[in-house]
């Protein structure tokens, strides 16, 4: 997952169809006080500049700001408040750390936001079941900094600083998930606050197996849900343990198609691989040029390894030193070394805005099965050839999932309506293929007809029957996903 930096609202948003979500009711009257009954008046704003700031995330979607932001302490005060807003029939709007890339903050109905950060406890941290329950204010660095000295870490990595409830509720990834896998098989259990105040505990209260077979399940329903069927206001999640080593390397390609292809084989050779990174050409050029890297402008591989330091002294041995038509091959398993190895990828978001400074950036993503890969990445390339867009393209390959990083005039109608049927043109490209519009962002408010072709009539209805069931009132979050 990329999260651009903080940046204007334009045109684009009104290319990406958010004109026909309308704002809701106004607030009933003595509704603000009855709030500050619950949680008291300093944690209730209905101020402009508050309001605002909660009404949009990283996405280029246009603010639409909550009609009041409350900071809730406790899941009793979550639970009250979505009391008093499903009788007054008011939208309920979760907040995290609004590092998400699709919209799902914008409070599109009005109504109230729940900023969820003051509640951040680390609590029944379990060194041998591998396991922790977090609070919505907990980020993962947050964890990963309380974990130091354990020998454990969490690995799920979509590199912003995102709060780990909010990461379950998009069903986040990131680099890390070619191993460690996305957040889903990590979330163990969730204390959930539905949206009339009941708590609901997804694998029963108090409990963390590692696998079950009692029933649905409730917890991957609720992973990726988007805040549209209730407040997650704790997570239990797995842990991993620490590698005993760790080694980078990258590797340059004659062409994307054959970088691409290399990512297979390194997975069928089963290399303990943790990462691997595809940036292209465009991308590399601008991330030399805005590091001050000597990097030659090549489709680039950069593959991070986890294991112990004999397996990977064998596996630079035998497999690395042997990717299939790649070249200039760099080996580091120093901290400072593989820091400046991965500094390229890390200012990814950044050197691609710097390629025309002054524009916006907008970032999208699709999954593909690995198999289908090249030859999407190939296509797509084509088609911003074709579109005249600059568009970088990076992508977590290990499993399938690339970001094309469009950068765009923001004033200009023609450009931000090519960048909006790009967008469509390569999910759907991915669809076609067998994959997904979306293997990290979510579908906020940019893919909802996307999710459509994705499921068919039959399985967004089914969605639907169960967004009616547990929200009847459609309050949790209006206008996204579905």
């Amino acid at each position: 997952m990329l999260s651009p930096p903080h940046q204007p609202r334009c045109l684009l948003a009104v290319a990406l169809g958010r004109a026909g979500v309308g704002r809701g009711r106004p607030l009933p009257p003595d509704f603000v006080e009855a709030l500050r009954a619950v949680v008291g008046a300093p944690n209730v704003s209905t101020a402009m500049a508050v309001r605002e700031q909660h009404g949009h995330d990283e996405s280029m979607h246009t603010c639409a700001p909550p009609d009041a932001v409350v900071w809730p302490q406790a899941v009793g005060q979550v639970q009250e408040l979505a009391a008093l807003c499903y009788r007054c029939r008011v939208p309920m709007v979760p907040f995290g750390t609004g590092t998400g890339l699709e919209g799902g903050v914008n409070a599109v109905q009005g109504g109230v936001c729940f900023d969820l950060s003051r509640m951040d406890a680390i609590a029944e941290l379990s060194l041998e079941d591998f396991s922790v329950a977090v609070e919505p204010g907990v980020t993962r660095k947050a964890l990963n900094s309380h974990l130091r000295g354990t020998g454990l870490w969490f690995p799920v990595d979509p590199g912003a600083d995102a709060s780990l409830c909010g990461m379950a509720a998009t069903g986040a990834s990131g680099t890390n998930a070619v191993r460690y896998g996305t957040m889903r098989p990590n979330v163990l259990n969730l204390r959930v606050v539905l949206p009339d105040g009941r708590l609901l505990h997804t694998a029963g209260p108090g409990r963390q197996p590692r696998k079950r077979a009692a029933g649905y399940d409730l917890t991957s329903l609720f992973v990726g849900s988007e805040g549209t069927l209730g407040f997650l206001t704790q997570a239990t999640l797995r842990l991993h343990p620490l590698p005993e080593a760790v080694a980078v390397t990258t590797a340059t390609f004659p062409s994307v198609r054959a970088a691409v292809a290399c990512t297979v084989q390194v997975l069928q050779a089963a290399v303990p691989v943790a990462r691997i990174e595809f940036l292209d050409e465009v991308m590399v050029g601008a991330c030399s040029r805005f590091s001050g890297l000597e990097l030659p402008a090549a489709a680039t591989l950069l593959l991070e390894l986890h294991g112990s330091r004999h397996s990977l002294a064998e596996q630079q041995r035998q497999e690395i030193v042997q990717l299939n038509g790649g070249s200039g091959l760099a080996w580091a398993e120093e901290p400072e070394e593989r820091g400046r190895l991965w500094a390229m990828r890390h200012s990814a978001w950044y050197a691609a805005l710097a390629l025309r400074p002054g524009c916006q950036g907008y970032s999208t993503d699709v999954c593909v099965p690995i198999s289908r890969l090249p030859d999407v990445v190939v296509e797509t390339k084509q088609d911003l050839q074709d579109s005249g867009l600059t568009g970088p393209m990076v992508g977590h390959v290990g499993d399938g999932n690339f970001h094309c990083l469009l950068i765009f005039d923001a004033q200009d109608p023609a450009e931000a309506q090519r960048v909006h049927t790009f967008t469509q043109r390569l999910g759907r490209r991915a669809l076609a293929a067998g994959g997904t519009c979306t293997g990290e962002h979510g579908v906020g408010l940019g893919k909802r007809a996307l999710l459509l072709e994705e499921l068919g009539q039959e399985g967004l209805d089914t969605l639907c029957r169960i967004k009616a069931a547990l929200d009847p009132h459609n309050l949790m979050n209006p206008g996204k996903v579905l």
